[in-house]
C-alpha cells in the first residue's frame, strides 16, 4: 500500500512539474493588435500540491486531494523586482476565493504560486467572500489592492442564501507579503464592485474609479464606470461619483460595464482597459474594450473605438460562467510592450500580448460606434473607399479576399 502512495506521489509531482515547466506558444497571424497564446497561463491544476493533498501517509493512506481547488482567474498583475506576479482570484471547490500570488520570469509561462496564499486581514465586519483585485503602485509609495468583499445580506428574506452585499475592500502593501487592510470605501451607492484606484494623485486627492450598482447583480440606475476623490484611502470616502462611461443601448456594453486595471499613462492620454457586459439568449456575454482619457481631465473620454477589443474565443468560451472574459491586470514594460492577462469563464488565466504603439494606434484610429446599423455600413463604405483608391495605385495588391466588383 505504501508503494503506491509512493508512486501516486511521484505521478503527481510529474504532471505537476510538466504543467509548470510547459513554454507557451503564440497563436499565428492573429488581428494585428493583440497576439494570443496556445496555453492557459494558470489553471486550477497549477495549485501547489503542497496546497491540496496532505502527503503524509499516515494520515492520507490513499493520496486523496484534500483540498481541491476549482479555479484560477481574474489576476491583479504587477511587475515587481524584475518579476511579472499576479495575485490570483483562486476559487475552492468549496466556492470561497482567496488570493496567491503567482510569479514568472518572462510574463507568458512558467508561473509558479508562492509556497502560501495571501494571508489577508479581516475588518470589524468579516469578509464572506473575496475577489478580482486591482494592484495599483501608487505615487505615495504604497501598493494598494482594491478588490470586491462579499457578505450575505442582512435584509434578506427567511430561506435567500444568494443576496448579497459587494463592497469595496482595500488593502496595501510594499512586497505583495504583508499586507496592511484599511477601512471598506464608503460612497453614495447600495453596491461597488470594480474599483480602481488611479495612480496619481489628483488635485492632491486620491482618484477612485468606481462600478455603483443599485443591486448585487444588476446595474440598475446607477450603472457605467464612475469616477470619485477621497482625502485619503485609510479613511475613503467618495461624496459624489460621476458617470464618465455609461451603458449604451444595443452595445457591448448595454447592461453594464466595469474599469479593468489601472489605467496606463499614454504621451497621448491614458488608457483603460474595461469590461463589457450585454444580455444574449445564452446568458450574459462579457467582453473587453478600450477607452481613452485625456491626460489633464481624466475624466473626459477622447477616444473609444466600437465594439470589443477581446472576446472569448474556443475553448475560453467553456468554463464555470461560460462565454466570459474577464480582466483587472495587465503590465507595460520598459520596451513597450503589454501584457494583457485576462481570466476566461470564471475558470483559468490567459495573457495577451501587445504593444503601446498599437494600443495607440488601436484606439485613435479604430472608428467609433454609430449606435445604428446604417452608422456601421457607412464606416465599412469609408474604408472600402479607401482601400479602392490604395489598390488602384498598388494594383499588385489586389487579392482574392475581394469580392465581386
Amino acid at each position: 500500500m505504501e508503494n503506491l502512495f509512493q508512486k501516486r506521489l511521484e505521478a503527481l509531482e510529474k504532471s505537476y512539474t510538466d504543467l509548470i515547466t510547459r513554454k507557451n506558444e503564440k497563436l499565428p497571424l492573429g488581428n494585428g493588435v493583440i497576439e494570443r497564446y496556445k496555453y492557459p497561463v494558470l489553471t486550477a491544476q497549477h495549485a501547489p500540491l503542497l496546497w491540496r493533498y496532505d502527503l503524509d501517509y499516515a494520515t492520507n493512506p490513499y493520496l486523496m486531494e484534500r483540498f481541491g481547488i476549482n479555479a484560477t482567474f481574474n489576476a491583479g498583475a504587477i511587475q515587481l523586482n524584475g518579476k511579472y506576479l499576479l495575485v490570483v482570484r483562486v476559487e475552492g471547490l468549496d466556492r470561497k476565493s482567496f488570493f496567491a500570488v503567482a510569479e514568472s520570469e518572462n510574463g507568458v509561462d512558467n508561473f509558479r504560486f508562492w509556497e502560501r496564499p495571501i494571508t489577508m486581514p479581516e475588518t470589524e465586519e468579516p469578509d464572506v467572500n473575496i475577489y478580482d483585485m486591482r494592484l495599483t503602485q501608487h505615487e505615495d509609495g504604497w501598493i494598494y489592492g482594491l478588490f470586491c468583499t462579499e457578505r450575505k445580506d442582512p435584509n434578506a428574506g427567511p430561506g435567500d442564501e444568494s443576496a448579497a452585499v459587494a463592497q469595496c475592500g482595500i488593502a496595501r502593501t510594499y512586497d505583495l507579503v504583508i499586507w496592511e487592510r484599511l477601512p471598506d470605501l464608503k460612497t453614495p451607492s447600495p453596491q461597488q464592485r470594480n474599483v480602481v484606484l488611479h495612480p496619481e494623485f489628483v488635485a492632491g486627492k486620491y482618484a477612485l474609479y468606481t462600478r455603483p450598482q443599485d443591486s448585487f447583480i444588476e446595474a440598475g440606475t446607477r450603472g457605467g464606470i464612475g469616477y470619485g476623490l477621497v482625502e485619503s484611502m485609510e479613511h475613503a470616502v467618495v461624496a459624489e461619483e460621476l458617470i464618465m462611461d455609461e451603458k449604451h443601448y444595443h452595445t457591448v456594453y448595454e447592461v453594464k460595464n466595469g474599469q479593468g486595471p489601472a489605467p496606463l499613462k499614454t504621451e497621448k492620454g491614458w488608457l483603460h482597459l474595461a469590461h463589457g457586459v450585454r444580455n444574449t439568449a445564452a446568458g450574459l456575454r462579457y467582453v473587453l474594450y478600450l477607452f481613452m482619457t485625456d491626460l489633464a481631465d481624466i475624466t473626459r473620454v477622447i477616444y473609444k473605438p466600437a465594439g470589443y477589443f477581446i472576446a472569448p474565443e474556443g475553448e475560453e468560451r467553456i468554463g464555470d460562467v461560460s462565454n466570459v472574459v474577464f480582466a483587472n491586470g495587465w503590465i507595460l514594460d520598459e520596451d513597450g510592450t503589454v501584457f494583457i492577462y485576462y481570466g476566461s469563464s470564471d475558470t483559468r488565466m490567459h495573457v495577451a500580448t501587445s504593444t503601446v504603439d498599437k494600443l495607440l494606434d488601436y484606439v485613435t484610429n479604430t472608428p467609433a460606434d454609430g449606435f445604428r446599423s446604417a452608422a456601421s455600413v457607412e464606416t465599412v463604405n469609408r474604408i472600402i473607399d479607401r482601400n479602392l483608391v490604395v489598390l488602384k495605385r498598388k494594383p499588385a495588391l489586389v487579392t482574392t479576399a475581394m469580392g465581386p466588383s
